[in-house]
C-alpha cells in the first residue's frame, strides 16, 4: 500500500509538549481520532496511541514531540485509506517566548474551508503564513476569514481579555480548535465571539495559546502596541502549568 500521506497529504498530526498530563493526552487522541473518523483514516485506540508515545519517548524534559498519522492505502485520489502508520519525532523543546509580535497576513481564509478545522498535514497555508510574517520580522501572522473577522495565527488560537472576560474568535469564523484552548476553556469560561482585526486594540489584553509555549502576551500587532495585562498573563500561565504537571514560572522581567 502507497503512502496517501506523502502524495495527497491525506495525514494528521499532533504536537505534544512532553510530558502531558492524561487529560491534555487525551484531548490530543481525542482530536486526532475525530478528524480521523471525518477524513475516513483508520486511528490508533487512545490506548495504542498512549504506548507508543511512551515507548518513543523514553525520557524526560522539556520536549518537543510532534505525533504524525499517516495514510495508506492505493494511489487514486478516490481510494479510501485502508490502514494507517505512524511517524513520532522528539526533539528539545527550546526557547519559548512569553512576549510576541504579530501582523496580518495577506493571506485569507474562507470560513467554509473544512481543512482548517483539522490539524492535517496538508500544512502549506499555514507554512506561507508563518513564513510572510517571519520575514517581516513578526513572530506570526493573524489570519482573516473572508468577512475580514480574525482566526487564528498559523500555529497558535487567539484569547482575548475585557474586564474579566475571556474571549476567543467562534469557531465558525474558519479555525482549529486548539487543545490548549479547551484545557483552558474547562477551566475559566472563554466566549467565543466574531472579532475584527481592527477591533484587538480594545481589550486589555490579548494572548496566544498553543501546546508548546502555552501562553504568550501579543505587545504589538502591526507594530501598533496592544493594551498588556501582565497580571492576567500570569494567572493564565499558572492555570495551565498547574493542569499540564509543569512547574510554575515567572513572567517576564522588567514588564
Amino acid at each position: 500500500m502507497l503512502n496517501r500521506t506523502l502524495l495527497f497529504g491525506e495525514g494528521l498530526f499532533e504536537t505534544i509538549r512532553w510530558k502531558p498530563s492524561e487529560e491534555k493526552l487525551k484531548l490530543h487522541h481525542e482530536r486526532l481520532s475525530n478528524s480521523a473518523k471525518s477524513l475516513g483514516i483508520p486511528c490508533p485506540s487512545y490506548e495504542e496511541f498512549q504506548k507508543e508515545l511512551e515507548e518513543a519517548v523514553p525520557r524526560e524534559g522539556q520536549l518537543y514531540v510532534k505525533y504524525l498519522l499517516i495514510s495508506k492505502g492505493g494511489w487514486h485520489l478516490t481510494d479510501e485509506p485502508e490502514s494507517y502508520g505512524s511517524l513520532i519525532l522528539v526533539r528539545n523543546l527550546g526557547h519559548q517566548p512569553s512576549m510576541v509580535s504579530l501582523c496580518v497576513s495577506s493571506y485569507q481564509r474562507h470560513s467554509s474551508d473544512p481543512l482548517c478545522r483539522h490539524k492535517t498535514t496538508s500544512y502549506l497555508f499555514n507554512l506561507m503564513v508563518k513564513k510572510e510574517a517571519t520575514k517581516r520580522g513578526f513572530w506570526d501572522g493573524v489570519v482573516l476569514n473572508e468577512k475580514g473577522q480574525a482566526c487564528e495565527t498559523s500555529t497558535s488560537n487567539l484569547l482575548l481579555l475585557k474586564g474579566s472576560r475571556l474571549y476567543t474568535p467562534a469557531k465558525v469564523s474558519g479555525l482549529l480548535w486548539g487543545t490548549t484552548l479547551e484545557l483552558l476553556g474547562r477551566r475559566r469560561e472563554v466566549k467565543e465571539e466574531y472579532i475584527k482585526v481592527q477591533e484587538l486594540e480594545n481589550y486589555d489584553g490579548v494572548f496566544v495559546l498553543n501546546s508548546l509555549l502555552l501562553c504568550a502576551v501579543v505587545n504589538t500587532l502591526e507594530g501598533v502596541p496592544l493594551k498588556r495585562d501582565m497580571q492576567a498573563f500570569k494567572e493564565l500561565g499558572d492555570i495551565l502549568r498547574a493542569c499540564l504537571c509543569f512547574p510554575r514560572e515567572e513572567g517576564p522581567q522588567g514588564m
